[in-house]
């Protein structure tokens, strides 16, 4: 059985992500699928609108044959360890033959060059891309500019690869190819154009394909009928089902109260401890907390924003310090291990053919009871879904620790 692998958030799961799983499909020739998601928490630093189950569910209905959940510890990072951790699993399944992601170029011509490059000399272009940015460029544009430099290419073409960076998912596709690179994977990459709605659109483009930013804006202010267009029947059925449970929609002001708790009552060195507070900014949150005219996760997002750190690394920042991840624990050297296991979050009648599979070939771990395992960055994943349901208007302890009590989805 020919097996694709794609990498997904699914917040919420829309008619552009149906498209590409479709394409996907068509253009490897493959017959199951294997969705890695991420938990309640994302790579841009924000919760889930609605819980890791609701979202499974959601792929389950649209055809994926087995989804498995990426570790918090890789799900809220920058594109490196991100798609490094979504390839290591997709690699630890043993059952994986290709990897489909979706990209604004819609092309591997310029990214399987540079991705062998990069991935032989990612330890100094660590390096360049810090004395860049301590000279005041923000991620993106040092990333392209340090590429650039340890891969010999000229100034003149700085630019362009700037440009090709600059766009979101050109850069995770390129983290992808640089990842199957280190891991020495066999997995062969695919890549799918993006259409019909651009990554960071805030308003729909198209009648019926919107980004899910866009979305969640039309959710939040308008409801959940104005997104009929541009979401499947069935995201719409569970999404109604978890608002009205009062499981949705999620977003960062559920979480104030716990964040604040943590920002008040540490200390600098303390908050200098965690994942992500870099270059003083433990100085500048104690500074500016007392200056805010209402505590809000949003104005404090707001007073710290800077040209050099964007809101998708404060967020990160914020999303660290809530959940105790400290840089000790997220080493490179830790993160290059991997996840450790693979947590089956919910399958298919065909996804438990798959399952049977990855038994026998998997050389991680394949968890389907938290209770019955142990590793750190689990303990990390089911923490994060309690502080998550903990944020509901009325949680029950039966939600908060549903990853304990809870099987895989299944439909």
């Amino acid at each position: 059985m020919k097996t694709v692998g794609i990498v997904v958030e699914y917040n919420p799961l829309h008619n552009g992500h149906v498209l590409h799983y479709t394409r996907s499909k068509e253009i490897t020739q493959a017959d199951a699928v294997i969705a890695v998601m991420s938990g309640p928490f994302l790579q841009r630093g924000e919760p889930a609108l609605v819980h890791k189950r609701a979202r499974t569910e959601m792929a389950l209905h649209m055809g994926a044959d087995l989804v498995i959940e990426l570790p918090a510890a890789y799900a809220v990072q920058p594109a490196e360890w991100f798609a490094y951790g979504a390839v290591s699993l997709l690699k630890g399944t043993g059952i994986v033959d290709c990897i489909s992601f979706g990209s604004e170029s819609g092309s591997l011509k310029e990214m399987l060059p540079l991705a062998k490059a990069l991935a032989r000399e990612s330890g100094e272009l660590q390096i360049e891309i810090a004395q860049r940015m301590a000279s005041g460029s923000n991620f993106p544009a040092a990333y392209a500019a340090a590429a650039a430099s340890v891969t010999g290419e000229s100034e003149a073409s700085i630019q362009h690869l700037s440009q090709l960076m600059s766009q979101p998912n050109n850069s995770l596709g390129l983290h992808y190819l640089i990842a199957l690179e280190r891991l020495d994977s066999s997995i062969v990459p695919y890549t799918i154009p993006r259409e019909g709605a651009n990554y960071h659109d805030l308003v729909p483009a198209n009648r019926n394909i919107a980004s899910a930013t866009s979305i969640r804006k039309l959710i939040l202010e308008d409801g959940l009928d104005s997104v009929s267009s541009y979401v499947p029947e069935y995201t719409l059925d569970i999404l109604h089902r978890e608002f009205a449970e009062g499981f949705g929609p999620m977003d960062w002001e559920r979480f104030r109260q716990p964040l604040f708790h943590a920002l008040l009552t540490h200390s600098t060195s303390e908050l200098e401890s965690y994942y992500e507070v870099t270059e003083g900014l433990e100085h500048r949150i104690k500074r500016l907390l007392p200056e805010l005219r209402e505590p809000t996760v949003e104005s404090l997002l707001t007073a710290l924003k800077t040209k050099r750190y964007t809101r998708t690394k404060l967020q990160r920042m914020l999303l660290h310090i809530l959940l105790h991840h400290r840089k000790t624990e997220l080493t490179r050297s830790q993160l290059a291990e991997g996840p450790g296991f693979i947590r089956v979050l919910g399958f298919s009648t065909k996804g438990r053919t798959l399952l049977k599979q990855m038994k026998r070939s998997a050389t991680l771990p394949v968890v389907m009871k938290p209770s019955t395992f142990s590793h750190p960055y689990l303990t990390w994943d089911l923490e994060a879904a309690a502080v998550y349901a903990n944020a509901y208007p009325s949680p029950a302890a039966a939600q908060m620790f549903s990853d304990f009590f809870l099987p895989p989805v299944t439909l």
